[in-house]
């Protein structure tokens, strides 16, 4: 196949981006519109032009989405000249963790450090906390979850603490200066223990890229850049691409400022807008949406302001469809599950959608009740589960021997030992080495001294790990033989990786999603409804798509309102819920609210106001309905029949 025919297959708007020279670009690609797809090719293009693979750095948000890049753009090359390997793509903390450990000398870091994952850098930041007193203050001071969020914001925003807390933690404003004191320990801490939390790797790659010699090292080794779901940047990343490229030659950035929805994280949609005017950029609309059909577009183009076209035609109009209350919107959505299913759409193919993760908990009872199997997406993650977590200490102090989390948990994995004689056990072999852990338990001395020692292959170690392990967790925790499946499951995941260090790093960076939300068994169904927040359900699509509570308060949430910025990305929140759509959307729209949280408000309720965001140009293109889960009775047809 001819290099013109494979990109004959893109449409002219598509083309011309995969096939832009060496000048910087701005891709803008609306909802559906084949941004993976022009971005391989784009990758496939530069390659075929005389590119150097290994010289290409490709940025993505997630793991998977840098497999499935490099996946097809390999594919695309493949057929048209060579095999080729992309060794730079991944997350932007993925690559981040590489540079540093290739750097590591330079910036004051043994190759061993450690990163910690989430639930690890807010138990750090919980000892601290604990060590400085302030656990025991007289007024209610932040929990660990709320101070590591408070500095992860503040962090990757480069902004004044006391900004982040007015903006988003205004009810911690009065401990500025005690959670200033908390963060110089926790820093403190995390280099006595050779350990970066996630924030850390964008800010090791920031500085370093602030000193000239290493900007012109790192930068050197690359000719390409292109970035993924540029819209989901902060303030850190799109510093550290501009110091990686200040001209922006070779530059790429895709996304779409219509679904920014991550400023919680430090997401500012004035990268993406600002992007062409900083490197003076080439910009390429993608608006041809191979998606959804053309009525399920009408309405989000209304809604946001777009131009989007479907590339499927015509079909059903979205259903706005009001309801009693949460109730009759649970069986509401049941019932239009069946019926699809019952016209040939499989459950999997279905998605219950929502703003938060508690306006599923009277659906999911009804799912329950009527045995539908179920997954949810937004709840926990597989690696907060507590047995998957004391397995991995176990491997990450091995790892790291300075890593104080990671051992006191490990340590505390043994019957009799608490806070205290863990406490002695460390101090003893802060001094005498693995050998002196035989003191508390010999065979767990014996397990970390073999895979701690660097010669030990890294094939079988979590295997070994496992074997230890299992008579704590049967004696630890309920249900045992359920749990154990996890750490199969973590077993086969870890011979995805070339060696403990990658594993670790991975999981801590990028973290699979749970296996253990399913509800029903799997093996007896393999059919089963998705129900997600907003969130989590970007960039996925379904045949047919409920979203619930589409009312002021949720859409927009009650917690935005105070906003204009944030109003705005409510509506882009709403937009995105919408164009996972492919065929059939229901927006739905409960009249009122129980209230039941609070036992003395007993079974009060609120009454649901329509969205702000269903102007009279969006409901033009919405087919409106009213919901009666109770059917009339016919009155007159029982006195016929009396006669």
């Amino acid at each position: 196949m001819e290099v013109a025919d494979k990109f004959k297959k893109l449409n002219a708007a598509q083309r011309a981006a995969a096939c832009h020279g060496a000048g910087p670009l701005l891709i803008l690609a609306g909802a559906g519109t084949g941004k993976t797809n022009t971005l391989a090719h784009r990758v496939a293009h530069l390659i075929l032009e005389g590119a150097n693979p290994q010289r290409i750095l490709l940025l993505t948000f997630s793991r998977r989405a840098a497999l499935e890049m490099t996946r097809r753009a390999q594919r695309i090359v493949g057929e048209l000249a060579t095999q080729v390997r992309l060794p730079w793509s991944g997350t932007f903390h993925s690559i981040a963790n590489r540079l540093i450990r290739r750097h590591c000398t330079r910036v004051g870091l043994q190759p061993n450090f450690s990163v910690l994952d989430r639930g690890d850098a807010a138990d750090l930041m919980d000892l601290v906390r604990h060590e400085l007193g302030f656990s025991k203050a007289e007024r209610r001071f932040p929990r660990k979850d709320s101070c590591l969020a408070i500095y992860s914001h503040k962090v990757n925003t480069q902004g004044a603490l006391r900004d982040t807390l007015e903006a988003h933690f205004p009810w911690c404003v009065e401990w500025e200066e005690e959670l200033t004191r908390l963060y110089r320990a926790y820093v403190a801490r995390k280099l006595d223990n050779q350990a970066l939390d996630y924030d850390d790797l964008l800010l090791y790659w920031h500085a370093m890229l602030g000193d000239e010699r290493l900007a012109r090292d790192i930068g050197g080794d690359f000719d390409h850049i292109l970035v993924d779901e540029y819209q989901d940047t902060n303030v850190l990343q799109a510093e550290i691409l501009a110091r990686l490229r200040p001209g922006g030659k070779g530059l790429t950035v895709v996304g779409d400022d219509a679904q920014a929805i991550y400023s919680f994280r430090a997401a500012t949609v004035g990268n993406i807008r600002g992007f062409a005017v900083q490197y003076r950029a080439a910009t390429v609309d993608l608006e041809d949406n191979y998606r959804s059909t053309q009525p399920i577009l009408d309405a989000a183009n209304a809604l946001i302001g777009k131009r989007l076209r479907s590339i499927k035609g015509t079909g059903a109009k979205p259903r706005y469809v009001t309801v009693a209350d949460d109730a009759a919107q649970a069986n509401y959505v049941v019932t239009k599950v069946l019926d699809h299913r019952e016209r040939g759409t499989a459950l999997k193919r279905q998605a219950v959608l929502f703003r938060s993760s508690h306006h599923s908990d009277v659906l999911e009872l009804e799912l329950v009740r009527r045995n539908i199997p179920y997954v949810k997406y937004g709840g926990l993650k597989f690696l907060e589960a507590a047995h998957v977590k004391d397995m991995l200490a176990v491997l990450r102090w091995a790892d790291n021997p300075k890593n104080r989390i990671a051992a006191f948990r490990a340590l505390q994995l043994l019957s009799g030992v608490g806070p205290a004689t863990a406490q002695h056990a460390y101090t003893r072999f802060e001094i005498g080495g693995w050998e002196s852990l035989g003191s508390v338990d010999a065979a767990l001395g014996r397990l970390l001294a073999s895979i701690a020692n660097p010669e030990s292959p890294w094939a079988g170690q979590v295997a070994r790990v496992r074997e230890w392990y299992e008579p704590h967790l049967q004696r630890i925790y309920e249900q045992a033989q359920v749990r154990a499946a996890d750490l199969a499951q973590l077993e086969r995941i870890a011979t995805n990786f070339k060696d403990r260090e990658t594993f670790l790093a991975e999981l801590a960076l990028d973290p699979p999603a749970a296996t253990g939300d399913l509800s029903g068994d799997p093996h007896l169904d393999e059919d089963y409804l998705v129900l997600s927040t907003v969130h989590s359900a970007k960039g996925q699509e379904w045949d047919a798509v409920y979203v619930l509570n589409v009312n002021d308060g949720s859409f927009p949430s009650e917690f935005a309102t105070g906003s204009a910025a944030l109003i705005e990305e409510e509506q882009r929140l709403l937009y995105v819920a919408m164009t996972r759509a492919k065929s059939d959307l229901d927006l739905i729209a409960p009249l009122k609210y129980y209230v039941t949280q609070q036992s003395r408000m007993g079974d009060r309720h609120v009454y649901g106001a329509k969205s702000r965001f269903l102007t009279r140009a969006v409901m033009a293109c919405l087919e409106e309905r009213v919901w009666d889960e109770l059917p009339a009775v016919d009155v007159g047809k029982k006195l016929r029949a009396m006669w």
